[in-house]
């Protein structure tokens, strides 16, 4: 399965500082193992390295924000 532009995941993601999160996002842009993305619980901008997704699902239609 791979991650497209304008697609709504689910990711859980290891942070800088070792946290594992779990965030939905908007993916706005994936270029050289980086993912450009809309944090949907907060709205903001965000990049995610690719290396650093441990897991990721697509968030089917109707779960979309």
């Amino acid at each position: 399965m791979k991650m497209s532009i304008g697609q709504t995941i689910d990711i859980i993601y290891l942070d800088k500082a070792g946290k594992i999160t779990q965030r939905k996002i908007e993916v706005n842009g994936i270029r050289e193992g980086r993912i450009r993305a809309t944090c949907l619980t907060t709205g903001a901008p965000r990049v995610f390295l690719a290396e650093s997704i441990l897991s990721w699902q697509p968030v089917p239609e109707r779960q979309h924000a």
